[in-house]
């Protein structure tokens, strides 16, 4: 660990480390981390997404999306070892657990009722981004518990009641049990195309299901095809100013719907468009040659992975959701050899067309000590609950018994 006091002062680092010591720096902007040597450590990850990519999460802070003023005020810390980055994570004070989908109200309304202040709390996230993967990034082992070391410390030197690392990866996991945080899992829905035997088209995707599932996808594939709605698929640098423009009106539009604000501003896009054109899919649907919806796709070229993101609608079409967040990107998913499609979070229904149930985890440290062991409690409870919950969904497998 650093010497020195700075810990835990936002763009502060310790400047009297040895050559063979860390010198952590604590971080109010993205923008002040090299992104080169950022990517480079996630790059090595084999749990990389491009939701980690320094062009990603400096477009959050830049648009203003967030940012201290959106209750995310970025704390991001880097370690650097014989004048090279050896680990960095993307952190944050919040001062609410809203675009986090991984819930704690209930551990803030328990502090609230005892007359202790739950917020700000330390997280390790990407904002709004439910998608698995890295969150230490660490050139090794040995990193990665240092960086999380930084992390509780930076934490307690704050006084804050907690800290946070959300939809981790299994080697960051591993790393959060040996420090002795607490661990919790949760469930997600993630579509596989067979490795040994990929998927030739979506034909074939759908006669490996259940004869009911298989008919039920055919026939909201009809209902949207009869009423006159027609597809087209844009990547990259495909996707002009006018198609982004139009899907951000569906995006603030779904928002709406659900009376709740949208997270990210149309600057966010902008920025995509310019810095991270190639990780995205836009599948638009038109009736009449008209635009009616689109639904936004993540993609990984590298590693052949597509994550649905968001969807909107300016007319309503019976089953067009469907087609336009699942069958579409399956199909393109299929067509383009994709490994793995993850639909987000939550969502049981997501079983019937064809995506399964795994595992996401989270790990949590809260300073108080007694508040800490009833949360240990619980979520040994909730623990046991969700493997069951998996067991119970697994045994309902959508797909032929082989």
């Amino acid at each position: 660990m650093a010497r020195g006091g700075k810990l835990g002062e936002p763009g502060a680092a310790e400047a009297s480390a040895g050559p063979d010591d860390y010198v952590i720096g604590v971080h109010d902007d993205p923008a002040q981390i090299d992104a080169a040597a950022w990517n480079a450590l996630l790059d090595a990850d084999p749990a990389a997404t491009p939701f980690m990519r320094h062009e990603y999460l400096a477009a959050l802070h830049a648009s203003g999306s967030a940012t201290a003023a959106t209750g995310w005020q970025p704390c991001f810390v880097t370690l650097h070892r014989g004048g090279e980055l050896a680990a960095a994570a993307p952190l944050y004070l919040k001062a609410h657990s809203y675009g986090e989908y991984v819930f704690d109200w209930a551990w803030a309304d328990a502090y609230e009722r005892h007359g202790l202040a739950y917020y700000p709390k330390l997280l390790g996230a990407v904002p709004f981004t439910p998608v698995p993967g890295a969150r230490l990034l660490a050139r090794d082992e040995a990193d990665r518990r240092v960086l999380l070391r930084a992390v509780r410390e930076i934490a307690k030197r704050q006084g804050l009641s907690s800290a946070h690392l959300l939809f981790m990866s299994e080697a960051d996991r591993s790393a959060a049990a040996a420090e002795g945080w607490m661990l919790r899992s949760n469930v997600q829905f993630h579509w596989q195309n067979p490795a040994e035997a990929p998927y030739p088209d979506f034909a074939t995707f759908l006669a490996s299901l259940q004869r009911e599932k298989r008919k039920k996808i055919q026939q909201e594939r009809r209902r949207v095809a009869e009423a006159g709605v027609e597809f087209e698929l844009l990547q990259g640098a495909a996707i002009d100013t006018e198609a982004w423009d139009f899907f951000h009106r569906c995006y603030t539009l779904t928002y709406r719907a659900h009376h709740s604000t949208p997270y990210l501003t149309r600057d966010f896009f902008a920025r995509m468009a310019g810095t991270m054109a190639e990780h995205w899919l836009l599948v638009v649907a038109r009736r009449g040659g008209d635009r009616i919806a689109c639904s936004l796709i993540g993609l990984d070229p590298a590693r052949r992975v597509a994550y649905g993101r968001y969807w909107g609608a300016v007319e309503s079409v019976p089953c067009l959701h469907f087609e336009a967040c699942y069958y579409q990107p399956l199909q393109w998913c299929i067509a383009q050899g994709y490994r793995r499609f993850e639909g987000g979070a939550q969502g049981e229904h997501k079983m019937a067309r064809g995506l399964l149930p795994v595992a996401t985890h989270s790990a949590h440290w809260l300073a108080h000590p007694q508040f800490a062991r009833a949360v240990a409690d619980f979520l040994e409870r909730e623990g046991d609950g969700v493997e069951r919950y998996l067991d119970e969904l697994n045994e309902r497998s959508p797909f032929k018994a082989a």
